[in-house]
């Protein structure tokens, strides 16, 4: 590749004898002029710049359906395309293989490379990575952005009680679309809470009530207010269970299998306390009550159906189970270790408190882990020094696994806070374009857009009008490129 300064285009007669491997090609891409060689262009036979060598003898027709301008005098081919992805994509003609630059929108690479007709296959591993990555939060805006439509449309085809269905389903699970669902889901909040805090205060002894056999039980208000508790719960996961779209969906999902859980014990205590008397021993019913009574602790997982925070903590410690992986197997080796170490240092001493190796265990847990409860402890001074060198261990190999795990909490809430921004600010400029292109029209044109996307792809013309940043093919059935693909750096 050379500069265009003093590079000259060889002339082709009429018959274009002069061969491909000698012609010299002039591009203007974005201002940036480059001369490029035919040899290195026609080992890529398929792309844009190769088919530029041989269109000179088609005429102009076949001239101006590769580039968007053409200066004969000069034989200079003239395309408004991002010079610094060009820069990068010409890279295969030389090197076989494709890197993009730092600050290129990885989408934005894509379609400049389907527009100069270069396979994915020579774009580096390293960079297919950040494709993808981008890809998935492009779907994701575009999910986000088709709930919100979905939302916000009335598809008057469907039966009253499907429009029903999804009016209750919306009320339930969305608290941002209206005013009555967020006191919905706050009274939700409160009752996690109240339910919480009853079933603690319910084990104070203070607050207990003697029985006609002698047995505390908790006080009949507490028992009230718990069974007022379990009302809502229920009613709540009835109402959520019958406006699902997908019963199987929902039933298998993780929370709600939560939420049934919180429920189900009361029912089940209710069921035992009046016929299971019938069937089995008094004791063993009240053995039961008392197991399932511990199940009610399952609530305050219920939090997190509306608790952002604990939703992302959730998500980063699923993605980092790796790291999770390498801190238990660390604290594993260490624990083992240094139980042996200890019991053996510890045996020359006539009062050990270490009597065996598997019992050495729960010092080895206690020291690694900075607990120290000291109901075991080393009375040796080779006993004393490796309790000091397993607690130094320790702190180690729980501190090495934990700046991954903040990285991902941190990466992973930066992210959603993105796509909501940008799902937010799609729907914005759709809106803005919908206006602009019904002038004098109602207020409505958000509502309007969602049910001509509904009713076929007449839509897809006005979505593209966009020009975001954050534009999403996935909307559109049309290919679209832009022009100024800066914008995206």
């Amino acid at each position: 590749m050379k500069m265009a300064g003093d590079s000259r285009f060889p002339d082709l007669d009429s018959n274009g004898s002069e061969k491909n491997e000698d012609i010299e090609i002039i591009v203007n891409v974005g201002g940036v002029r480059q001369v490029l060689d035919g040899d290195n262009l026609n080992r890529y036979p398929g792309t844009r710049l190769t088919e530029l060598i041989n269109c000179l003898s088609g005429g102009y027709d076949t001239i101006f359906a590769l580039c968007d301008d053409y200066d004969p005098g000069k034989r200079e081919f003239y395309f408004d395309r991002d010079p610094d992805a060009f820069k990068c994509i010409i890279d295969v003609y030389y090197f076989g293989e494709i890197h993009m630059k730092k600050g290129i929108c990885p989408i934005c690479f894509k379609n400049e490379m389907e527009f100069w007709k270069v396979d994915l296959k020579f774009l580096d591993d390293c960079c297919k990575t950040h494709l993808s990555e981008k890809k998935e939060e492009l779907e994701e805006i575009a999910r986000r952005v088709q709930l919100i439509l979905d939302d916000l449309g009335v598809d008057t085809s469907e039966s009253r009680w499907k429009r029903c269905q999804k009016c209750i389903w919306k009320f339930m699970e969305k608290p941002e679309s209206s005013y009555p669902a967020r006191v919905i889901a706050v009274l939700s909040f409160l009752f996690i809470l109240i339910s919480s805090v009853v079933m603690c205060v319910g084990t104070i002894p203070e607050l207990q009530i003697v029985d006609s056999e002698g047995n505390h039980v908790e006080h009949p208000t507490l028992d009230s207010i718990e069974t007022a508790c379990i009302g809502w719960f229920t009613l709540e996961y009835v109402l959520r269970l019958i406006s699902s779209p997908n019963k199987l969906h929902f039933a298998l999902s993780f929370m709600n299998i939560v939420d049934a859980f919180a429920i189900l014990p009361f029912y089940v205590s209710l069921i035992l306390t009046h016929l299971g008397a019938r069937l089995m021993e008094l004791t063993n019913v009240q053995q039961a009550v008392q197991a399932l009574r511990i199940m009610r602790i399952a609530r305050i997982f219920k939090l997190a159906r509306h608790s952002s925070g604990l939703q992302t903590l959730t998500y980063a410690l699923k993605r980092s189970f790796k790291e999770l992986g390498l801190l238990l197997m660390y604290l594993a080796v260490g624990i083992f270790v240094f139980s042996a170490l200890g019991y053996t240092m510890e045996q020359s001493h006539p009062e050990t408190l270490f009597k065996s190796i598997p019992q050495s265990f729960w010092w080895a847990i206690i020291t690694m882990t900075t607990v120290g409860y000291g109901d075991i402890y080393p009375k040796t001074t080779l006993g004393k020094l490796n309790a000091a060198i397993s607690f130094l261990c320790g702190v180690i190999a729980i501190a090495l696994p934990i700046h991954p795990i903040i990285n991902n909490f941190v990466r992973y809430y930066n992210k959603q806070r993105v796509l909501e921004t940008a799902a937010k600010h799609e729907l914005e400029l759709m809106e803005l374009y919908s206006a602009v292109g019904k002038a004098g029209a109602p207020q409505n044109e958000l509502e309007d857009l969602m049910r001509e996307c509904k009713e076929g792809p007449s839509c897809s013309g006005r979505l593209k009008v966009s020009h975001s940043d954050t534009f999403i093919h996935l909307l559109s059935d049309e290919k679209h490129y832009r022009t100024r693909l800066q914008s995206c750096k």
